[in-house]
């Protein structure tokens, strides 16, 4: 994650939480924005992990498999039935 620092004659007030400049007050904006852009990309990832393991789960891996064998069984009965109608 990225860190800003400040310049060393801006740190006497960022300990008071006393803003003073206007500069400071875009580095706090952005180290805020870089902190929240940061929690939604962590977030995201767990859904996206979470996801995978739910997927991945044996009842759900079953599932899916048979709905690939059954896919696969229809468009082969639909090949095989217009190869038959074409001759």
């Amino acid at each position: 994650m990225a860190s800003i620092d400040l310049r060393p004659d801006r740190r006497s007030n960022r300990d008071t939480g006393r803003v003073s400049n206007p500069a400071d007050t875009h580095l706090l904006d952005r180290a805020h924005a870089q902190g929240r852009l940061d929690q939604s990309i962590a977030t995201t990832l767990l859904l996206i992990a979470a996801a995978r393991v739910e997927r991945d789960a044996a009842p759900v891996l079953a599932a899916r498999q048979r709905l690939a064998e059954v896919y696969g069984a229809t468009r082969l009965r639909r090949r095989l039935e217009r190869e038959t109608a074409a001759g």
